[in-house]
């Protein structure tokens, strides 16, 4: 993986994020959103945006505001499962509640999701996108809270809610910033969906067998919590989670392939996330 490449487009999006952010109003509430979108992360949703649309040949300040919103999304979710799962660590920095007060966080959360549409709001196609995407993430969301899976195959439409949707989105998005038509938006987001699956699977076999220190967050949140894990609610090993995971990267490479997208190095990067996000350790 040509690492400066992708390092420019975080810097980017990094960029944009905070230029954002500092325009919130009022000054404490810029302060707090700022907290939240700046404290790190892999940004592979953005990511995902630009490569999409980069392949795609899009436009680029659009893409970019686009990828920022759909960081900005997922940022305010977590602020509020930060609350839900009473973390007070969000990678290794004290989570928004724990910082500011469950006021200040509800606030902050309400901010990211107001900023994140104004970005979307210059095209109907991208505010579609994402408005069907939370709706996936509020289902997930209220599933994992009050309806547990009992099966596998519950487990995988739970993860495809909560976490697919919003890769699913994010390619999509990409998609739409060059103007696609409907069916290469649709395989764009068939292609990140599974890679968002496999992401969730990783995740759950991280939080069960990772280091905290080495993670970013503390560990064991799923089993302390009750909350449904596929660890949790199955019999599966982390082995065989890891070879569910691989399976839907596979899935994920067949999409692709189905893609119009220029050969070059965004694309090659897009098969590299399918593998990036089963075998990585944070």
């Amino acid at each position: 993986m040509d690492l400066e490449y992708v390092e420019a487009r975080r810097t980017a999006i990094d960029e944009r994020l905070a230029s954002v952010v500092e325009t919130v109003e009022p000054a404490e509430l810029a302060d707090w959103t700022g907290e939240a979108a700046l404290a790190g992360g892999k940004r592979v949703r953005p990511t995902l945006t630009l490569l999409v649309s980069e392949g795609a040949r899009g436009d680029e300040e659009r893409a970019l505001d686009f990828a920022v919103g759909i960081e900005l999304v997922p940022t305010a979710s977590l602020v509020v499962d930060d609350i839900i799962d009473r973390s007070e660590v969000r990678r290794g920095t004290p989570s928004t509640w724990a910082a500011h007060g469950h006021g200040p966080a509800l606030a902050t959360s309400d901010g990211l999701i107001g900023e994140a549409f104004a970005l979307f709001s210059a095209d109907p196609r991208a505010t579609e996108v994402v408005a069907e995407a939370m709706v996936d993430l509020g289902e997930g969301e209220a599933t994992e809270l009050v309806a547990r899976p009992a099966t596998v195959e519950e487990y995988m439409g739970l993860a495809r809610r909560k976490t697919g949707a919003l890769f699913r989105a994010a390619a999509q998005l990409g998609a739409v910033a060059a103007d696609a038509d409907p069916e290469t938006v649709e395989t764009a987001g068939e292609y990140a969906e599974c890679v968002g699956v496999a992401f969730q699977l990783r995740d759950d076999v991280l939080d069960a067998t990772a280091d905290a220190g080495d993670l970013g967050k503390p560990t064991g949140q799923d089993a302390a919590m009750d909350r449904p894990s596929i660890l949790q609610v199955t019999e599966k090993t982390p082995e065989e989670v890891t070879a569910l995971a691989r399976e839907q990267s596979d899935r994920a490479r067949d999409a692709l392939d189905r893609l119009d997208l220029a050969d070059g190095e965004a694309r090659g990067h897009l098969e590299e996330l399918a593998t990036f996000v089963v075998e990585r350790e944070r």
